[in-house]
């Protein structure tokens, strides 16, 4: 189903993360072909990993999922550790690479200290977070990341929101939000990063949108643990 933006209904961080991570827990049993992530635009993680190791240190995959990307991350030479909602999915990046570190967790709220990390990777993982939201969320990623560490975003390119609610015989809950490249960097800067590489490819074969990809650095100083709305909750 798919949704225009003023469509959409009001959600609450309370309704779309554990719906999101039951949804991923469900799809996770017999379709990681399609809910994991692919390495396949390697040249933006190695682009990544490189403006990381001008300044090494801990760098968080978040919304890992399975943890194919933070495999490829330590393979890149990085410091990585994945962060997901989905607890079934992390039990199976652990078992995959017992090596790493994977933890459950939400974006919205990190269990990272402040300034902690020189890189956070979120790979088809702000897709799931409500448009209003992502002040909140590239907030959160601000107060993790030192001055100077590397944000990188990858996305769907689009302005509408699609929503479903099984596949498979499986019921499911969760709605991706395509994003916009001008908005998201807009959003990024209100946050305190600065943004240094923006790039969309069109839709390869069985995609159905343009993917982005963004890449930025953490200012001078994080904002005052500035998360919106979510701060009183």
């Amino acid at each position: 189903m798919l949704l225009k933006a003023n469509d959409v209904p009001e959600i609450t961080r309370l309704d779309f993360e554990p719906a999101t991570a039951r949804s991923y827990d469900a799809l996770s049993a017999g379709h990681l072909d399609i809910i994991s992530s692919d390495p396949s635009d390697r040249a933006h993680l190695e682009l990544f990993a490189a403006a990381v190791l001008h300044a090494p240190g801990p760098v968080a995959d978040v919304g890992c999922g399975a943890g194919r990307l933070t495999a490829v991350l330590a393979e890149l030479g990085l410091d990585a550790f994945g962060v997901d909602l989905s607890p079934a999915l992390i039990a199976i990046a652990r078992a995959a690479n017992p090596h790493l570190r994977f933890e459950v967790g939400s974006m919205l709220d990190l269990d990272i200290p402040d300034g902690s990390l020189a890189g956070l990777l979120a790979c088809y993982s702000i897709i799931h977070v409500p448009w209003e939201l992502r002040p909140a969320v590239f907030a959160e990623f601000r107060r993790v990341l030192r001055p100077g560490g590397v944000l990188m975003l990858a996305y769907q390119v689009g302005s509408d929101a699609k929503h479903r609610d099984s596949h498979d015989g499986l019921e499911l809950d969760v709605t991706w939000y395509r994003q916009q490249p001008g908005e998201l960097a807009g959003l990024l800067r209100e946050a305190g990063f600065e943004v240094s590489h923006e790039a969309v490819r069109p839709a390869r074969e069985g995609e159905l949108t343009p993917h982005g990809h963004l890449l930025a650095r953490a200012g001078g100083r994080p904002q005052e643990h500035d998360r919106g709305d979510l701060a009183d909750e």
